[in-house]
């Protein structure tokens, strides 16, 4: 038991459970964006609004939405502890660093982009989940979950702020998606480039169907 825990409170064993923690969190963005994708059915949210029912009252979803909170803490716990530490392993920085040549700029701002991610993530449940699960706007019948959407990317700057985080998560999911891969020896050179390609692909697609939701609702393409 204590050889487990010494583990898993190691480097090594933190960055595994950020692996397993970003592969599930993937995993759910791919569910989330496939449900909120029925809104360009553009069939005035009935196809979107039973789906979101669904979502909301399917009681194996409902469990799993635990889950992905837990994950969700775990996830930026184990991040804000290997930041501090490697900070701490080199509190004086070089004269001269020429970090750009070994490494992507988005991936020595992991912090960076997954505070913005983590901003973001707290208004978007205030948004739409806090509304939808401890108000009876929703189940009361006073609204659905389309209109609410429709009524909040009424805002300018609530769009501009939602677009701004899904640039910061495909930067986020271009780094984290092949290092979870790696983390876990999930690589090799018959199927690196590929992990890495579908890595690129996956994180420009979900960023940009998120991204154009409250666009296309802002400019009026989806009523």
């Amino acid at each position: 038991m204590n050889k487990m825990s010494d583990f898993l409170n190691s480097s090594l064993g933190r960055k595994l459970t950020m692996a397993i923690t970003g592969l599930f969190l993937i995993s759910f963005l791919i569910v989330h964006c496939g449900i909120n994708a029925l809104i360009f059915y553009n069939d005035g949210g009935v196809t979107f609004n039973k789906g979101a029912e669904f979502m909301g009252t399917n009681p194996i979803i409902r469990t799993m939405e635990i889950v992905l909170f837990i994950g969700f803490i775990i996830h930026i716990l184990q991040a804000l502890v290997l930041t501090r530490k490697n900070s701490m392993a080199r509190p004086v920085k070089y004269f001269s660093n020429n970090a750009s040549a070994n490494s992507k700029w988005y991936s020595r701002s992991m912090g960076l982009l997954g505070t913005i991610i983590l901003m973001f993530l707290v208004i978007h449940l205030k948004h739409f989940w806090v509304v939808s699960r401890f108000t009876d706007q929703i189940t009361g019948g006073h609204t659905t979950l389309f209109a609410e959407m429709h009524e909040i990317f009424s805002n300018l700057w609530v769009v501009l702020l939602y677009d701004l985080a899904m640039i910061s998560l495909a930067y986020h999911l271009l780094h984290g998606f092949y290092s979870a891969f790696q983390t876990l020896g999930l690589n090799n050179k018959k199927y690196t480039p590929l992990i890495k390609q579908v890595g690129t692909i996956f994180s420009i697609i979900i960023p940009f169907i998120f991204a154009m939701m409250p666009i296309a609702m802002h400019m009026g393409w989806v009523k």
